[in-house]
């Protein structure tokens, strides 16, 4: 089956009251729903998604002088995807600024939507991944 991911940053100033009111229900120029979009496409068939809440998540990589680093970062909420062919993605965000997931399931398709709140400053070390600002590693701010 074939996987789409979707992550909306809510504008927390969009009126819906004003929408109905002046643009017949819809988002406008000046009064945005979405602060911005982003849309991922996993290139290879899925066999499973499956939500997981409050999991821990590893932040994994290497530094500019060469060192690797692993830290733990606790309460996300993630979405494990099996590929057939290929290892397990997560996409996800802390629980702190996660508004809304929808995993959608249809024929030969299955859509992840995340909505992420504003309100929170968050870092996205990797595409698909959220880290609220209060559960980022320390040791990774510069």
């Amino acid at each position: 089956m074939k996987c789409n991911i979707h992550v909306f940053l809510l504008n927390e100033l969009y009126s819906q009251e004003f929408a109905d009111k002046h643009h017949k229900g819809k988002a406008s120029e000046d009064n945005r729903q979405y602060e911005w979009e982003d849309e991922m496409e996993i290139s290879t068939p899925v066999k499973k998604v499956s939500e997981h809440k409050n999991e821990v998540y590893h932040l994994a990589g290497n530094l500019a002088d060469g060192n690797s680093f692993s830290y733990p970062v606790s309460d996300m909420r993630l979405v494990k995807i099996t590929p057939q062919n290929s290892p397990e993605i997560h996409v996800g965000c802390s629980e702190s600024i996660l508004h809304e997931l929808k995993i959608i399931e249809e024929q030969n398709n299955v859509s992840i939507e995340i909505y992420l709140k504003d309100y929170e400053p968050f870092s996205n070390p990797i595409p698909g991944i959220y880290i609220g600002s209060k559960s980022f590693p320390k040791e990774l701010i510069f």
